[in-house]
């Protein structure tokens, strides 16, 4: 397909999916990067403050479960807004933003526990293990908090009808982020399981 062709609204529309998918792709580089480091970090044996079995948070586990509910009521609203029914997009989206300030909540505890644990993120009880759990988190939580001003634009915008089963533009492409974030939170959660 000609990208050059359609609408003047169709090309627009093109234009910010195609702007999320290149933030997408940044992100996930980043992370990559963090990822990276982490891994090259932790094969330095002459580094002694690496911590060999560090146990994560149990609320880190529980934001799992958190976060993979609110892309169902995204998922629901979506479907619900398709069908005509406004009333059930507007529990959705509520239920959805609920749930992301919800997981924001349960990962600041994981840092509570992290620090029940004795370990900060700076001073004399940081140690790089566990100062690379805090960044990664840390920086997820921003981009669930930018998820979550999407939302807040996405629920105005719903209240002032502007969305509808034939125009979802501003709904799909906050929930292709909100997904993403949902979705790069798990695998952050395994790798830094499973890679201790």
């Amino acid at each position: 397909m000609d990208l050059t062709q359609g609408t003047p609204e169709e090309k627009k529309a093109r234009a910010k999916k195609m702007m999320l998918w290149f933030a997408i792709g940044s992100l996930v580089m980043s992370f990559a990067a963090w990822g990276s480091a982490f891994l090259v970090s932790k094969k330095q044996r002459y580094n002694k403050d690496w911590l060999i079995d560090y146990e994560l948070p149990s609320a880190f586990l529980i934001s799992i479960g958190v976060i993979v509910l609110s892309s169902l009521t995204f998922i629901w609203a979506k479907n619900a807004l398709k069908n005509g029914n406004r009333q059930l997009t507007t529990i959705g989206l509520l239920l959805t933003f609920v749930l992301g300030v919800i997981f924001i909540i349960v990962q600041f505890i994981g840092f509570g526990q992290i620090i029940e644990a004795g370990y900060n993120f700076t001073g004399p009880t940081s140690n790089i293990t566990v100062s690379y759990i805090y960044l990664i988190a840390a920086v997820h939580i921003a981009h669930v908090a930018v998820g979550l001003i999407c939302l807040l634009v996405v629920i105005y915008n719903h209240f002032k009808q502007k969305y509808n089963s034939n125009n979802m533009l501003g709904l799909s492409l906050a929930g292709n982020f909100w997904h993403f974030v949902d979705i790069l939170w798990i695998c952050l959660f395994l790798f830094l399981y499973f890679f201790k």
